[in-house]
């Protein structure tokens, strides 16, 4: 019997595959269409990105206006009859050893994004990955001894050559910090940022569905 075609508007609830870390299929998830199957809003991953990474910027830049620098204010010469230009003192910033004119002083780049704009984005994040196939779901991630080789033997196992891999098993964090991709975020960690700057996205279940109730 051939099954009835979904109306035409009508949302599909994404099903994905769960996988072993033998990369055996034991089952199936589906997963809310809200979250991973919503439209994706790409000018939403400029917005959101760009302030991620304007967060990190520490901002201590710092340099010696003419008012700083050490040195004598006495007028180096007279005004009129030298031949030369005006000044007034060696503090100048046209003398070496001088201020510097317009330099960069500390400052905060943060830049204040909406809490619905980063959720959206977040969303449009996972639904991307989703629709380009590129969102493994595996099982359970708890390894029986914690090694970065181990780690990276089903980094390999799954074609995932920059996999960001989310677990709620603290331990992992160890072993990311040594591996070349970096640490592994974990629980409230995930972000847009590095959500679309790694190949494949790697979820526990249990991760999975406490992603979908965080956001949901």
């Amino acid at each position: 019997m051939i099954p009835e075609a979904p109306p035409t508007g009508a949302h599909i609830m994404p099903v994905v595959p769960i996988y072993n870390l033998e990369r055996k299929q034991v089952g199936t998830l589906d997963l809310s269409d809200a979250i991973f199957g919503a439209e994706v809003k790409e000018h939403l991953f400029h917005e959101v990105v760009r302030a991620q990474l304007a967060a990190k910027r520490q901002g201590t830049h710092e340099t010696k206006e003419r008012s700083d620098v050490a040195g004598s204010v006495k007028k180096i010469w007279k005004q009129k009859g030298t031949g030369r230009a005006r000044h007034g003192s060696r503090k100048a910033p046209s003398f070496v050893g001088g201020g510097t004119a317009f330099g960069p002083h500390p400052r905060d780049y943060s830049v204040k994004v909406n809490r619905k704009v980063r959720t959206a984005a977040l969303v449009s994040a996972l639904s991307r990955r989703t629709e380009e196939g590129k969102l493994v779901v595996i099982d359970d991630l708890a390894l029986a001894k914690i090694q970065t080789k181990q780690v990276a033997a089903i980094q390999t196992r799954f074609e995932a050559p920059s996999p960001l891999r989310r677990h709620r098993q603290r331990e992992l964090r160890a072993v990311g910090a040594q591996h070349p991709h970096g640490p592994l975020p974990l629980g409230r960690c995930l972000n847009v940022y590095d959500i679309l700057r790694h190949d494949t996205l790697v979820l526990s279940k249990a991760a999975a569905v406490a992603l979908q109730e965080r956001i949901g």
